[in-house]
């Protein structure tokens, strides 16, 4: 196998080479189940890691990380190898670094709320254009005020504070409904059920960690286990589209190279574009168009084409289509479809070959000189050099330990953000109104107070008055009493006196 003719895929009427340097004009690995899309994502992911290029791949079945050991012989490798001519075929391992959303089964990947940002989590929460305004208004009120939205507690308190303080939002932000608030926030705790508070957080994924080399210069294959996050199709996919967002902002441009920079297989391509709104779908279809002008390749695998929008598809320019199944209507469309896109081959009916061909063969496709797409060969794809199937526990757990990134996201990290200012602001603001009530009860009791002595006062006044009167009324009864007195015993005797 020669890295100077490029990346071999197999043998039609000449053997197949991707060039490395058209790699970045994307791809499409298509098929139905159980006709060799998964091998084919093998064997392209090999080819690259062994010629210094890192790759990404979701395993959506759980087998693709035996990619990080080496295959065993077996009597079918052994005849393909041969019926390809394959001379220098060994069985060999690729570095391999394992990433699992929930950090259950490799390194955590995170990411923070305001990385992921408003359209992306509108997505997410399938929220409709009211509600996606009024994140819209949570997210621009955040950074109006420098608060960081980190994971999701923090995206529930600027929630709840731009609900409790909606009146005084209209007027600068616009119109904020309760009900809009309440929908958000049910959504926000389904998210959370399904493992997002897990995701969303510190310390994030810092993307250049995704392009590294590892031994002998083979790129890194970071395989992200996806067999249970596919459960929750929505959640995949928006990881996925930011991936793409991120990478799309963060990296240089870098022209035309010998080789891409990294090279994303997205499994299951038709969940990042189920039900998606035009305005993602226009963003995916942008930067597709000019990531490739970072060094980027993004390789889609589906089992119909049709799951790819036109728009899309029409920038995938190197194709692997396994065999397709004309059961139905749309079966036949997706057929004809799939062989009106290639450059046709005079030797071939594309669209009869479409469903004819076996386990292990495709037609394929690739851009050669000046990125001119090659006539498509019915071709015998090659083997793995690496392990078909998974790896044992104790291999997967003897990757985690050796890894490069071991230890460095295991542990989260939950700094100062929204929540925290909040709920200081909030803390703040229920002390500074006890103590203006405490002012507020000071201020009566000191009224009351003064009340109380002005009556206690003129109590005593009145008391005393009172008290003076009733003596000096008794000393001048007394008085007369004695004069009276006086006045009747003389004239009593006085009379006495007279009669004698």
């Amino acid at each position: 196998m020669s890295e100077q003719s490029g990346i071999l895929l197999g043998k039609g009427e000449d053997k197949v080479y991707l060039n490395p340097r058209f790699a970045n004009r994307h791809g499409l690995i298509a098929g139905a189940t159980g006709t060799g899309k998964t091998i084919s994502l093998q064997v392209l992911a090999e080819g690259f890691s062994r010629i210094g290029v890192p790759v990404f791949m979701a395993d959506i079945k759980g087998d693709l990380t035996g990619i990080a050991a080496p295959g065993n012989p077996h009597p079918k490798v052994d005849e393909r190898i041969q019926k390809i001519g394959i001379d220098d075929f060994t069985f060999a391992a690729c570095p391999t670094v394992i990433w699992d959303l929930s950090g259950e089964r490799g390194h955590p990947v995170r990411a923070t709320i305001s990385d992921m940002g408003p359209l992306l989590l509108a997505r997410l929460l399938d929220l409709n254009d009211t509600q996606e305004g009024v994140l819209n208004i949570a997210f621009k009120f955040a950074d109006d005020q420098g608060m960081l939205l980190l994971d999701l507690k923090d995206l529930r308190a600027i929630l709840q504070y731009v609900g409790e303080n909606s009146k005084q939002f209209s007027n600068s932000y616009g119109n904020v409904s309760s009900s809009s608030i309440g929908a958000i926030q049910r959504q926000l705790l389904v998210l959370e059920q399904q493992g997002a508070d897990k995701f969303f957080g510190e310390p994030a994924l810092d993307l250049w960690d995704f392009m590294r080399t590892g031994a002998g210069g083979y790129g890194n294959v970071n395989i992200l286990a996806a067999d249970r996050l596919i459960n929750t199709p929505r959640l995949y996919a928006t990881f996925l589209l930011w991936l793409l967002s991120e990478l799309f902002e963060d990296l240089p441009e870098v022209g035309d190279m010998d080789k891409p920079r990294l090279v994303f297989f997205f499994d299951e391509a038709h969940l990042l574009f189920d039900d998606a709104p035009k305005a993602l779908v226009d963003k995916v279809e942008q930067v597709v168009k000019l990531i490739r002008s970072k060094g980027v390749g993004i390789y889609f695998i589906t089992q119909n084409p049709l799951d790819v929008p036109e728009s899309v598809l029409g920038q995938l320019g190197n194709r692997i289509q396994h065999a397709l199944r004309a059961f139905t209507p749309r079966d036949q469309k997706a057929v004809h479809t799939a062989a009106d896109t290639f450059r046709q081959n005079p030797n071939l009916d594309t669209a009869e070959t479409i469903m004819q061909m076996g386990v292990g063969e495709a037609l394929v496709s690739v851009l050669e000189e000046k990125g001119i797409p090659s006539v498509v060969q019915r071709t015998l794809m090659c083997p793995p050099q690496s392990r078909i199937g998974p790896l044992t526990d104790a291999e997967r757990a003897n990757v985690l330990r050796t890894s490069p990134f071991a230890g460095r996201y295991d542990n989260m990290i939950d700094r100062e953000s929204a929540y925290e200012l909040l709920q200081r602001r909030t803390e703040q603001a229920a002390t500074e109104a006890a103590a203006q009530q405490a002012a507020k009860e000071e201020q009566k009791a000191a009224r009351r107070y003064s009340t109380s002595s002005k009556r206690e006062e003129s109590s005593m006044m009145g008391d005393i008055a009172e008290g003076l009167l009733k003596n000096a009324v008794r000393a001048a009864t007394s008085s007369a009493g004695r004069r009276i007195g006086t006045q009747i015993v003389r004239g009593i005797l006085g009379s006495l006196f007279k009669g004698r």
